[in-house]
C-alpha cells in the first residue's frame, strides 16, 4: 500500500473518469458559449446561463450557482427546460408534502398502536366487570339452593324427571 492512504488505487479510477470512454478529456465548458443549450448540457459538468448565452463549468463548490456566476432564474443544469428557481421551489414543495406525509404517517401509525393496546384503566374496568359477574354468578347460585331447599321443605321441589322414582324399581 502507498504512503498516501490508497492513492495509488484512486489514481487509475480518476484518470478514467478524467479521459471518459472514448480516451479523450471532455471538451472543456467554455467551448460551447454562445450555442445552444443542449450542446453545452451534453456534458453534465456544465450549467448554462440562457441570459449572456454562456456554458460554463458547474461549481461543485456551491451547491447552487452564485449570482456572480449566472441568476438562478436563467441558470439551466441537466435538462434546459427547468431553470434553479423553479427546481428550488419544485423540491421545496415536493419535499415539505413527504416530510408532512411522514409525519401524518407516523402520528397515525402510533394512535393505531396505541388504541390496540389496552391501557391500564382499560384492563381495570375489565377486571372489575369480570369480578362482579362472578360474584353474581356466585349468588345466583345461592339463591337458587335456598330457594330448592325451601321448595323441598314445604314439598314443592320438582323432580328433574318424574318417571325417575319409576325406573329404579
Amino acid at each position: 500500500m502507498a504512503p498516501g492512504g490508497g492513492t495509488l488505487l484512486c489514481a487509475p479510477l480518476a484518470l478514467l473518469l478524467l479521459l471518459g470512454p472514448r480516451g479523450a478529456a471532455p471538451a472543456a465548458c467554455h467551448q460551447y458559449t454562445n450555442k445552444t443549450c443542449e450542446e453545452c448540457l451534453k456534458n453534465v459538468t456544465c450549467l448554462w446561463c440562457s441570459s449572456s448565452k454562456r456554458c460554463v463549468d458547474y461549481p461543485v463548490k456551491n451547491l447552487l450557482p452564485p449570482r456572480s456566476l449566472c441568476e438562478l432564474s436563467s441558470a439551466r443544469w441537466g435538462v434546459c427546460w427547468v431553470n434553479f428557481e423553479a427546481l428550488i421551489i419544485t423540491m421545496s414543495v415536493v419535499g415539505g408534502v413527504i416530510l408532512v406525509s411522514v409525519c401524518i404517517c407516523c402520528y397515525c401509525c402510533c394512535r393505531k398502536k396505541k388504541s390496540k393496546k389496552p391501557d391500564k384503566e382499560d384492563e381495570k374496568a375489565a377486571r372489575e366487570k369480570e369480578q362482579r359477574r362472578v360474584r353474581q354468578e356466585e349468588r345466583r347460585a345461592e339463591m337458587k339452593s335456598r330457594h330448592d331447599e325451601i321448595r323441598k321443605k314445604y314439598g314443592l321441589f320438582k323432580e328433574e324427571n318424574p318417571y325417575a322414582k319409576f325406573e329404579n324399581n
